[in-house]
């Protein structure tokens, strides 16, 4: 995708021409500064926000447009457009969002692959990995593992990590590589293929923005590092943003994110953390939480060693998670229904008494 050829998929041609909707202009959303939009079109760049029809019809967050999503808009002189409607979604990679709200946030949209970036010296944590797996899962989008800064972990270190990988999780795909060697680089560009989308996701600190400069050959993003004092990464990215590489990949890096809440259904936990669920078909009771009922298959299998005790505490934090955010969200949607009945009698009751 180009400032020339804007690269929108066949299927949403389609759904643009089934739907009136050749009058406008396709763009893609590359960066996103609190409700302002850099969108790409054929055109070029432009800066755009939304109509107020749109803002007003949205029933969430996840209405709005996201880094990522393409959508359609009108332009105007001095590099100006307005946003009318987003086209529909290949694919939603989202978090939850604060506890006041409930609402889940988008982390970035139409994405092919996600790369999953952690550091080798400090920030390693099979917990927070599971975390962004279940998140894939649930979006339909293909995990790869990037493990950074290698060249500050020795061998023993590496194997380690690559061997905890492997008790935990089955079939995902690791990336080792160093911004200092330039190892495994390579390896790297073969995953990027033209005109997918791949997004970065991974604490601040652990090398997302480096490697985007890396793979797009110039300095594209600001950098930080892991403070050595607090173990913690420091926020160099601000918002989300999507960069095309002259090969045709498209990479979209977001802010660092340390805490991973889970705002999916259980059906992207039931995918990363399959062992469990399979031993659960033999529990005594259909509704087992796991926790302390006579008869749990699962809870057996772990004091047996059968299942990884770390992996289960994890499994059943990230449960409680999603079990939350699925009430808040009900409340949620059940007060919108009470507010859009109030609205539906108002409006009807102001025509009547009209005169």
């Amino acid at each position: 995708m180009t400032t020339a050829e804007p690269g929108i998929p066949t299927e949403l041609k389609s759904y643009i021409s089934e739907n009136n909707l050749t009058n406008f202009t396709p763009g893609r959303i590359i960066a996103e500064h609190k409700e302002r939009y850099i969108v790409i079109t054929g055109e070029g760049e432009f800066e755009a926000e939304v109509t107020g029809n749109l803002r007003f019809s949205a029933a969430s967050r996840e209405d709005f447009p996201a880094v990522g999503d393409w959508v359609m808009l009108t332009t105007y002189d001095h590099g100006f457009a307005i946003i009318h409607s987003v086209l529909p979604r290949k694919s939603v990679l989202t978090r939850s969002g604060s506890a006041a709200t409930g609402e889940s946030q988008i982390i970035a949209a139409n994405v092919d692959v996600a790369f999953l970036v952690q550091a080798a010296e400090r920030d390693f944590n099979l917990n927070r990995l599971e975390r962004y797996l279940s998140i894939c899962s649930t979006a339909g989008v293909e995990p790869v593992f990037i493990l950074t800064k290698t060249d500050l972990a020795d061998p023993e270190r590496l194997k380690e990590i690559t061997e905890s990988i492997n008790r935990r999780v089955s079939g995902l795909r690791v990336c080792p590589v160093s911004s200092q060697t330039g190892s495994g680089f390579d390896e790297l560009k073969k995953l990027i293929e033209p005109g997918k989308t791949y997004c970065f996701l991974g604490s601040s600190g652990v090398g997302k923005s480096t490697l985007i400069n890396k793979l797009s050959g110039r300095e594209i993003m600001a950098t930080g590092a892991i403070s050595e004092s607090t173990n913690k990464g420091r926020h160099v990215t601000s918002h989300r943003e999507l960069v095309i590489l002259e090969g045709g990949g498209i990479l979209i890096d977001n802010p660092g994110m340390r805490e991973v809440g889970v705002a999916d259904k259980a059906e992207g936990t039931e995918a990363v953390f399959d062992l469990i669920h399979q031993y659960a078909e033999n529990c005594k009771f259909k509704d087992c939480t796991h926790t302390s009922e006579t008869g749990c298959a699962v809870i057996n299998a772990v004091e047996s060693g059968e299942i990884d005790d770390a992996m289960f505490q994890n499994y059943l934090k990230i449960r409680k998670e999603q079990i939350y955010y699925e009430s808040t969200d009900y409340e949620r949607r059940k007060k919108e229904k009470v507010f859009g009945k109030f609205m539906k009698n108002y409006k009807k009751d102001l025509k009547k008494n009209k005169f």
